[in-house]
């Protein structure tokens, strides 16, 4: 663990009128006796200040003035209260809340301000008010549910969950980022066509305003921040706990991948599997997914080795054949009740599909290798030394009526055109009833919407060729008048967060002012100007 080091001037300014938590709401008396809490939990060691200062995307650098490693919530509270200097109330310093920091574009810094390490409070009692990091526990109408701190890994509430024979039931590939940092952003991947996305599965929270409050909020309770909060950037608030849905966990999962040629023949079994998305039918899958393959790649990436390596040989020379080659992904998870009948039912679906027949790949494994899956191309990266490279990454959302003018003109054209794409690039639909228009993402204006995301991995001295990519793609989507939303987005100005809220715009900025009226948080999303 870092260590703490002596404040700078601008900090011993900053802290000089502390306030009790306990006048919340009322006016502030100068509480000296909490200066030393809160300088004893705030690092600007070199290393703490540097793992602050960018995040997975190694392509933005901003400084702060140092890390806050709460133990408590109360700690949080007392952060945000002086953030606001006596003799300059009108300019707070910034406070960005980060888990893992696995955002691209800096939206976890704060530049010149405070970043919390929200995983310290996970480390601390959970950040439940004392009790244990992961609580599981059932009611009457809601069923089973855990309360997880905002700063929880999302890996380890899985791995306690399993203790009880539950667990959550939308997730994202990568499951090493916190609680706090998906709800603030959606939450996606396979799963979200069936159980939509980890924000459609929330029963409540417990946020720190901008307001210096600690609010609790659900669908009935100050339901204006809970939903707010939601897909909200991080701008309303900061997640200390979330109470998530659990059902009954599977055992083991049949994962199946198939490869076509014709992106029709492919976008249409997509749909077509995810229009059997009720979660209470038998012949459902829960997890769709598609790859783009170029055949200037390898059949696996490092997402996942996944294909035999004696089929890598005939793989790639359809790739070569075709240049670009569609892959679908599916998965079915079973248990003890329905082991004798998932093949018969997974049979049945494959019949209506039309994929090349001789390319179809199945595995058997636990639910929870599954799960985790991306975590062994991790670990390999890591020792190789390129986890830490720039991402260039591009995450969008596409409408399904403009799909196929997408695949033309981005995929056989753009993409193949500049020769460069390196990781994985990802397609795959969902359906928008799975999500709340009340809450603060933005999806298309359509039944079923495609996600379509290029993880790029580049080197530090050519990540600029994939971001010219990336603007050419979305120049053409503008050219072509498609109406792609970002995934995780990035902006310059606040006339294109304007653009990329659209209807939602102004409730968006009304709710800034209602639960941050003088920004303080999130700085690092630029969508405000804070001057």
């Amino acid at each position: 663990m870092a260590g703490t080091y002596p404040m700078s001037s601008y900090f011993m300014g900053k802290f000089i009128t502390t306030r009790s938590l306990s006048t919340v709401g009322k006016s502030k008396p100068r509480t000296q006796s909490l200066i030393p809490k809160l300088i004893s939990k705030l690092c600007t060691d070199p290393e703490s200040i540097s793992m602050a200062s960018t995040d997975f995307g190694n392509i933005v650098w901003e400084t702060p003035q140092g890390v806050l490693q709460p133990s408590c919530h109360e700690e949080i509270v007392d952060l945000v209260r002086n953030a606001y200097s006596d003799d300059n109330p009108s300019a707070p310093f910034p406070i960005a809340a980060r888990g893992c920091g696995h955002s691209v574009r800096g939206q976890a810094l704060a530049p010149g301000g405070i970043v919390v390490d929200m995983t310290s409070l996970a480390s601390h009692q959970g950040g439940t008010g004392g009790g244990p990091a992961v609580a599981v526990s059932w009611s009457r109408s809601l069923g089973h549910y855990a309360d997880v701190s905002g700063g929880q890994i999302w890996r380890d509430v899985l791995e306690e969950t399993l203790r009880h024979g539950l667990a959550p039931v939308s997730w994202t590939d990568y499951l090493y980022v916190t609680v706090g940092g998906t709800l603030s952003n959606g939450g996606i991947s396979g799963q979200t066509f069936r159980y939509g996305p980890q924000i459609s599965n929330v029963y409540e929270m417990d946020i720190i305003t901008g307001t210096e409050e600690l609010m609790t909020c659900s669908p009935d309770k100050n339901p204006e921040l809970f939903y707010s909060v939601l897909g909200g950037l991080g701008q309303f608030g900061i997640i200390t706990r979330a109470r998530i849905a659990l059902d009954r966990a599977p055992k083991r999962v049949k994962w199946v991948r198939m490869l076509y040629s014709d992106f029709s023949a492919f976008t249409r079994d997509q749909e077509h599997l995810i229009s059997k998305s009720g979660r209470d039918q038998d012949d459902a899958l829960d997890y769709v997914e598609g790859l783009l393959l170029m055949h200037q790649g390898p059949p696996d990436s490092w997402r996942s080795s996944f294909f035999p390596e004696p089929d890598h040989p005939r793989i790639a020379s359809l790739m070569d054949r075709h240049e670009l080659i569609y892959c679908l992904e599916v998965a079915k998870y079973y248990d003890d009740l329905t082991e004798n009948t998932v093949n018969r039912d997974l049979e049945n679906l494959f019949q209506e599909l039309s994929h090349i027949p001789e390319f179809l790949f199945q595995k058997d494994v636990t639910y929870i290798d599954f799960l985790d899956r991306v975590r062994k191309g991790e670990l390999k990266l890591r020792a190789q030394g390129r986890w830490d490279a720039p991402h260039p990454w591009l995450n969008l959302f596409v409408p399904k009526s403009r799909i196929s003018d997408f695949n033309n003109g981005v995929f056989k054209n753009i993409v193949l055109k500049r020769n460069i794409t390196t990781g994985t690039v990802l397609i795959y639909p969902m359906n928008r009833n799975k999500w709340d228009d009340r809450m603060s993402t933005v999806v298309p204006d359509e039944n079923v919407f495609y996600f379509v995301g290029f993880l790029h991995a580049s080197g530090f001295d050519d990540w600029q060729e994939f971001d010219l990519q990336n603007e050419e793609l979305l120049q053409f989507c503008e050219d072509a008048c498609i109406e792609v939303k970002q995934y995780l987005p990035h902006f310059g100005s606040e006339r294109e967060w304007m653009r990329h809220f659209g209807s939602k715009w102004r409730l968006f900025r009304e709710r800034k002012a209602q639960f941050d009226p003088k920004m303080v948080f999130a700085p690092g999303q630029r969508i405000f100007d804070r001057d």
